[in-house]
């Protein structure tokens, strides 16, 4: 059976916005998984997402400490629907990106990351998908904030989308 997910990072609440943007919060709500790649900065936006997600895989970011650190692990693993996920909050320089991820993590099919506020999607010569949602909160030099949805489904990984978030 398909699972919806949708996928954030670097969400920086409530240093870089008073709340999650209204899109996103639909999205959670509607999605079967919710995906976290850290820097939450507040472990009470940890708490909301746990309330509303009917499952939250989530790791913690290089900007979270205390209660986050000891909740969320470093690296996080699930199978969901066939497909080998992890999630991480750092890779390192986009330069050998592929090449490290594909080395670290060889029994994943796709990687969540964050941690560049930057939207990336490619796929390495082991076939490993690195994704990274960008960020909903703190564009940087992006256009607009940024969140990934997408669908599990018999161990493929389709409709993948990056929803663009009004300033």
């Amino acid at each position: 059976m398909p699972v919806s997910l949708v996928v954030t990072a670097d969400t920086h609440w409530p240093r870089r916005a008073r709340d999650l943007p209204h899109s996103l919060w639909v999205a959670i709500d509607d999605a079967d998984l919710v995906v976290h790649a850290g820097d939450w900065v507040d472990v009470a936006l940890l708490d909301r997402l746990e309330e509303r997600s009917r499952r939250l895989l989530a790791v913690h970011g290089n900007n979270d400490h205390g209660a986050l650190r000891e909740r969320l692990p470093e690296i996080a693993r699930a199978e969901v629907e066939g497909l080998r996920i992890a999630v991480v909050h750092e890779t390192g320089d986009a330069t050998g990106r592929e090449r490290r991820c594909a080395a670290r993590f060889p029994d994943t099919d796709v990687l969540f990351f964050g941690h560049s506020h930057i939207p990336w999607d490619t796929t390495t010569a082991t076939g490993l998908r690195l994704l990274n949602p960008g960020s909903p909160t703190d564009r940087r030099r992006q256009p607009h904030g940024t969140f990934l949805t997408a669908v599990a489904d018999a161990g493929v990984l389709t409709g993948v989308t990056l929803h663009p978030v009004p300033r």
